[in-house]
C-alpha cells in the first residue's frame, strides 16, 4: 500500500549554468513543453513525493477489470457448455471446452479468483464472516473442541478465518491452489456417516454461482444440510447455540439483486424450506453476504422451486436457482 507521508528527496541536481548571455541580448522566450511532456513530469513529481522508493518491482496482477472479465467469461462459457452437453451438441460441446482450455482451463480461473480476493482488490470474503462471529469469539476460543468448518472452494489457507485460530478447517476446491486444500468435488464428496464428519459450518463463498446449471445450484444448497451437524449444537452454550450449525453464503450481487428468475424473498423462502433461517445479510456494490443458521431439517411438505420469471424486464441477468 502506497504510504500517505510524502518522502524526503534524496538529493537535488542542480541544473543552473553559467551565463553565456551577452550585453545587449534580447531576452529569449521560454520555450513551451509540449502538454503531455508536462503532464508526464507532474505525475512523476506526484509519486516520487507520495511514496517511498521501492527495493523491488511490484508483482504484475491484473487489473480490477481484466481480473472480472476473466471470471465472467469463464461462467459465461460454463453455462454454455452445460448447455450444449444437455441437449447433446457434441460439436458446440467440443467447441466450448476449447475457448476453455485457450483460456487457460480451470486453473485460470482459479487465479483470477486469487486475484480477486488479494486484500488490495478489498477481497477475502471471510473478513465479512469474522465480523459477525466477533461477539462469540471469546467463547470459541475456549472451546477444548474447535468449531469445524468445511470451506467449498477454497482459495487460499490464510484467510481471516484461517488466521482466526478459531475453527478446525477442512478446506476442498475443484482445483487446488495450495498446500492444506483438498482438491474435491462438494457434489462428489462422500456423505458424512457420523456427527464427527459433519461440520458446525460451511463456507459457500462464490461457489454457488459457478455451478453452470441451476438444478445443480439448488442441488448443492439442498447437499450442506446433509453436512452440518445439528446434535453438536446441544453442547455449545446459549449464545454459539443461537448461530450454528450455520452456512455462510457468499454471491455477486446482480445473482439476487437484478436477476429476472431470482430475488431475495424467493431465496429466503427457499432457505426456509431446507430448513435455514436468515442471521446476518450485508450487501455492497459487487457482492451479497449471508449467514443462514439450520435449524430444522427440510419441510415435508417441500415446496418445488422451478425456473419461474419474478423480476421481469429488460437488462436483468438470467442467474436462477431451481430446488425440487
Amino acid at each position: 500500500m502506497a504510504n500517505d507521508a510524502a518522502a524526503k528527496p534524496l538529493g537535488v541536481v542542480s541544473t543552473n549554468t553559467m551565463s553565456t548571455k551577452k550585453p545587449g541580448d534580447a531576452p529569449k522566450k521560454r520555450e513551451k513543453m509540449p502538454k503531455t511532456v508536462t503532464k508526464v513530469l507532474k505525475n512523476h513529481a506526484k509519486l516520487a513525493n507520495g511514496r517511498p522508493p521501492t527495493a523491488t518491482k511490484p508483482q504484475a496482477s491484473l487489473s480490477h477489470k481484466k481480473t472480472r472479465d476473466q471470471i465472467r467469461l469463464h461462467h459465461v462459457l460454463s453455462k454454455q457448455l452445460a448447455a450444449a452437453e444437455a441437449k447433446g451438441d457434441d460439436a458446440e460441446a467440443d467447441e466450448l471446452k476449447k475457448r476453455i482450455e485457450d483460456l487457460g482451463g480451470l486453473k485460470s480461473y482459479q487465479l483470477a479468483s486469487l486475484q480477486g480476493q488479494a486484500k488490495d482488490r478489498g477481497g477475502d470474503s471471510s473478513t465479512v464472516l469474522m465480523e459477525w462471529l466477533k461477539p462469540l469469539a471469546a467463547q470459541m476460543a475456549k472451546r477444548e473442541q474447535k468449531i469445524r468448518l468445511l470451506e467449498v472452494g477454497a482459495l487460499s489457507t490464510a484467510n481471516a478465518c484461517s488466521k482466526s485460530g478459531l475453527f478446525d478447517i477442512e478446506r476442498i476446491d475443484l482445483y487446488s491452489q495450495a498446500e492444506g486444500i483438498l482438491q474435491q468435488d462438494f457434489m462428489e464428496r462422500p456423505l458424512p456417516d457420523s456427527d464427527k464428519s459433519q461440520f458446525d459450518i460451511i463456507s459457500l463463498s462464490l461457489v454457488l454461482n459457478f455451478v453452470p446449471d441451476p438444478e445443480g445450484r439448488g442441488q448443492m444448497l439442498r447437499r450442506t444440510c446433509q453436512f452440518l451437524n445439528k446434535h453438536a449444537r446441544r453442547a455449545f452454550g446459549e449464545e454459539l447455540q443461537a448461530v450454528y450449525p450455520a452456512l455462510f453464503l457468499v454471491l455477486p450481487a446482480p445473482c439476487i439483486v437484478n436477476a429476472r428468475y431470482i430475488n431475495e424473498e424467493r431465496l429466503t423462502t427457499m432457505m426456509s424450506t431446507l430448513g435455514y433461517v436468515m442471521l446476518e445479510r450485508k450487501l455492497t456494490a459487487n457482492l451479497v453476504y449471508y449467514l443462514w443458521q439450520l435449524r430444522d431439517k427440510p419441510r415435508k411438505d417441500f415446496q418445488d422451486f422451478p425456473k419461474k420469471q419474478v423480476n421481469p424486464g429488460a437488462g436483468r441477468n438470467n442467474f436462477c436457482v431451481v430446488l425440487k
